[in-house]
């Protein structure tokens, strides 16, 4: 099997699915099963977006158990930055959808996105560092979806901050775009989650980051300076702004073709979701 491979300095890491965790052998439901779960789970998580934009997104704040707060991001309320227009409020399914998919960045050279641009499908993953769900996804998820169609210029993914779990939160994901300004995101995000720490345990702090990042062969010393830098926090900025505009409230929150897929499904949910994402794009041509 070909293996992901990220290049950074003078190292190289690599990420391909386990062989012997539950992920890698990836028992498949019975048909039946399989056909009903994952359209009635994009769905619900569809109707879920398509409610807020229908009541004007008055609920920007995260929701899940631990967030203890709204999200902390550092962008204020006036700054639109990253902000979507989205269609009226007595828009279509259809119309949501094709906004959504909108999203969709396809910009060469973008240290935060894996795959080919032209890749039929793009799954937009809101994410961030110290999400346990996130990391959850990041281990046993997203090592498949490289293998069977990132790899084979299927299927695209592009990173999006939203880190509103606390300042430190906002501190992992100055530090992911610190790695990514030296063309290493996806090692720094793979070491990060492998090491996950406790969200707002005090841990993730600029030395315990600079220390992530250098184990996977940046400059320290530009890695900080990156992380002070203000076109670092403006990136962030933008895609926390994008976030909430869409009404975003936890991560993980996947756009898969404009379809939202909410939460740290099981593996074969997304595998299913891209599979039929492709069949679309196939028929569309």
């Amino acid at each position: 099997m070909p293996e992901r491979t990220t290049t950074s300095g003078p190292t190289t890491t690599s990420r391909r699915p386990t062989t012997s965790g539950p992920t890698s052998s990836r028992p498949a439901p019975p048909s039946r099963v399989r056909r009903l779960l994952v359209p009635v789970l994009v769905l619900v998580a569809l109707l879920g977006v398509t409610a807020f934009l229908l009541l004007g997104g008055q609920d920007g704040g995260g929701d899940r158990e631990g967030s203890g707060s709204a999200p902390t991001a550092g962008a204020g309320p006036d700054d639109q930055a990253g902000a979507v227009d989205m269609p009226a409020a007595d828009a279509s399914e259809e119309e949501i959808v094709s906004a959504l998919d909108g999203l969709a960045r396809r910009e060469e050279g973008d240290p935060t996105a894996l795959g080919e641009v032209d890749a039929p499908v793009v799954m937009i993953a809101y994410s961030e560092f110290q999400c346990p769900f996130c990391g959850r996804f990041a281990r046993e998820t997203e090592p498949v979806l490289v293998e069977e169609f990132v790899e084979d210029g299927s299927l695209r993914i592009e990173w999006r901050d939203f880190p509103y779990l606390g300042e430190e939160s906002r501190t992992a994901a100055l530090a992911g775009r610190a790695a990514a300004a030296q063309d290493a995101f996806w090692a720094f995000e793979e070491a990060m989650f492998e090491n996950q720490q406790p969200p707002n345990s005090g841990r993730v702090t600029p030395d315990f980051l600079a220390d992530v990042a250098e184990g996977v062969g940046l400059d320290r010393q530009q890695f900080l300076a990156d992380l002070e830098s203000e076109e670092v926090a403006a990136a962030v900025d933008r895609d926390f702004q994008e976030g909430q505009s869409i009404g975003v409230t936890g991560t993980p929150a996947f756009l898969i073709n404009g379809r939202p897929v909410m939460g740290a499904q099981p593996t074969d949910v997304f595998v299913q979701v891209v599979e039929e994402a492709l069949a679309e794009a196939e028929a569309g041509r």
